[in-house]
């Protein structure tokens, strides 16, 4: 029996669908999407018909019982709730799988139908968790086999690799559908904290008002990592943290920290919103980025001699428009750094200090003034100011509030990042998806550092970087490290 939850009483249970899940076999569909499939049947938010079929070339050691436990493992394993038992064995019940090779998806199209007809569903929801070089091979095979008619396309990152390789994948979506059947998925934009920050500043008085140049004196977003590549030299060569993180997650979440008022908080708007603020990035050069490489990199499986790919990057960018001309944006974001964490901060302008002559003030107001949002799961908000300390003179220290997710919040019914962006997509939900233009228009204004990028500095595993990343951002510092 599903658990009965308050999202299903308030109607937000998807109609009957078919989803095909491309790269079934793969570690993305092991670790996340299968358990998000199975906590969101569990939370008693997938449709009440619905079909999973998991998919993979022909070459692949599957079949729909291989499947079925390779999902039992899966949701034990990296669940959040016990796989055995009677919740596991209906939604299994639930689950088969078809192998397809590109280009001829006729049995795959037979199958479908077959899981159409048994659900009701009026059309299939494609998940493409398979390597880039899949994609286009895919997509044109779904829409030569006639799949794609009506149907919707789920594509994980990376959403090219430049410019060119952008609009051609782009292209070959568009042949086969249209951009409201597309949802590019970026995990970042499902979690809670990173969603709070249109609630933060649309829905108070006392934030919305302060957030432009006339208030903010920077705006950092911060993503370190304390792991190493883990065994990925290769995917790693081909990529590099600005392509893997910078392109894909950082700027995009800079759009909703930098966006205008939306007139709603729906897909259109939304990224109508976006895609403003990206129009009036400055086009980045290596002038205002730092590369890093960790110590030790050149010698992972898989990275060529002499590699001068960058495994951290600190890049200073500019918004050319009314509310943020002046203003710098520092993101960071590495490998094997001295902590994991995901942060936003927002420093305020300093006012006059010169009238507490006398007393003991922290220098330009220390680390105070300042907004700092954790965009880690659950999250919190903090807010850094100066009080008076107690006694006769007006000296001033560093004072803060919190406010926990965690701790103020039942957090019963929240999604994962990846279970609230399946979950989505199964609505037609494109709100928190990416959209063509605004990842085009990325790539843009990445071209020039890409065409002549900074050589990497070394910097020590456990570290916030090379030296040169604190220059960057002098005469401010970064509120992690």
């Amino acid at each position: 029996m599903q658990a009965s939850t308050k999202q299903e009483s308030e109607g937000l249970r998807p109609d009957s669908a078919v989803l095909v899940l491309f790269g079934a076999s793969g570690d993305l569909a092991k670790r996340k999407l299968i358990p998000g499939l199975y906590h969101l049947y569990r939370a008693g938010l997938m449709p009440e018909k619905f079909r999973i079929i998991g998919s993979a070339p022909a070459g692949i050691a599957m079949d729909a019982d291989g499947f079925v436990e390779m999902a039992r493992t899966s949701v034990a394993t990296f669940g959040r709730r016990e796989g055995a038992g009677s919740d596991f064995e209906e939604f299994a019940k639930s689950l088969s799988y078809c192998s397809a090779s590109t280009p001829d998806f006729s049995g795959l199209a037979s199958a479908v139908q077959d899981a159409r007809e048994e659900t009701g569903a009026k059309a299939a929801v494609f998940y493409l968790a398979v390597p880039p070089p899949a994609f286009v091979p895919v997509i044109t095979a779904l829409g030569a086999s006639g799949l794609a008619k009506g149907s919707r396309l789920i594509i994980e990152k990376p959403f090219g690799y430049d410019l060119k390789s952008a609009k051609e994948l782009n292209r070959a979506i568009h042949g086969a559908f249209s951009e409201d059947e597309v949802y590019r998925i970026d995990h970042f934009l499902g979690k809670e904290a990173v969603q709070n920050i249109l609630a933060l500043r649309f829905a108070n008085g006392i934030f919305e008002p302060a957030w432009n140049r006339s208030f903010l004196e920077y705006v950092q977003l911060d993503v370190p990592e304390t792991l190493t590549i883990e065994g990925r030299g290769a995917f790693y060569e081909e990529t590099g943290a600005y392509r893997d993180m910078i392109v894909t997650h950082l700027l995009q979440v800079l759009g909703f920290l930098a966006m205008e008022p939306p007139g709603r908080l729906d897909a259109r708007s939304l990224n109508a919103a976006k895609n403003h603020v990206f129009a009036a990035l400055r086009p980045l050069t290596k002038e205002d980025v730092v590369f890093g490489q960790y110590e030790g990199y050149l010698q992972e499986p898989g990275v060529a001699a002499g590699s001068r790919t960058e495994t951290l990057v600190a890049a200073r960018v500019w918004i050319d428009n009314d509310r943020w001309s002046g203003v710098p944006f520092f993101l960071r974001t590495g490998k094997a750094m001295g902590a994991e964490k995901s942060v936003a901060t927002l420093g305020f302008r300093v006012p006059d200090l010169g009238r507490f002559e006398g007393a003991k003030v922290p220098d330009r107001g220390g680390a105070c003034n300042q907004l700092v949002l954790d965009l880690g799961d659950p999250g919190s908000i903090e807010v850094s100011f100066l009080a008076k300390t107690p006694g006769v003179t007006m000296d001033v220290a560093a004072a803060e509030l919190t406010f926990s997710y965690a701790e103020s919040f039942n957090m019963r019914y929240e999604l994962a990042a990846y279970e609230r962006l399946l979950h989505d997509a199964l609505l037609g939900d494109r709100t928190l998806f990416n959209a063509a233009e605004g990842i085009e228009r990325l790539w843009e204004a990445s071209a020039p550092l890409l065409e002549d990028p900074p050589r990497p500095i070394t910097y020590a595993k456990g570290s916030f970087g090379p030296g040169e990343v604190n220059d960057l951002i002098d005469p401010y510092a970064w509120k992690l490290g």
